[in-house]
């Protein structure tokens, strides 16, 4: 899945979109996307201007829009304007490598379960194989007015 596919899936823009591509998805399964991290991502102005590292929450954040084409690939829904896809819980996150400008982000995301409309995954971020960040992620899909 291209950047042009997951723009008409995904509601976030620049600079919060945080999926470049789509690798593989198995659908009801499992997804793997990737985000390539540059020097020109807004965060690292602040975050650290003399060490660049992506701030963990968006590595947390990236698994969950990764996780949100699964779920709309599962339920075979395209997602409209009125349909958002939110945080029910994180658990057990852990961060084991900082991730900085050249790096590329892997999500490799897993449907462990669904139920009452709520979404069960575990996700894990790599940069080379290197194991960056993982969590258990809850998430749900609602309609707002």
């Amino acid at each position: 899945m291209d950047i042009h596919q997951i723009l008409k899936l995904l509601p976030h823009r620049y600079p919060i979109l945080l999926v470049d591509r789509v690798l593989e998805i198995e659908t009801g399964k499992r997804i793997k996307a990737l985000k390539n991290v540059t020097i020109n991502e807004p965060f690292f102005m602040g975050h650290f201007p003399k060490h660049p590292v992506m701030p963990g929450v968006l590595m947390i954040e990236a698994m969950a829009q990764a996780a949100a084409l699964l779920s709309f690939s599962t339920l075979g829904v395209t997602p409209d304007d009125k349909t958002v896809y939110y945080f029910a819980g994180i658990d057990g996150a852990r961060f084991k490598r900082p991730v900085g400008p050249g790096d590329q982000l892997i999500m490799d995301v897993e449907l462990l379960r669904m139920k009452a409309g709520i979404f069960k995954f575990k996700g894990v971020c790599r940069v080379d194989e290197n194991l960056a960040c993982e969590a258990e992620l809850m998430c749900t899909m609602r309609t707002v007015a």
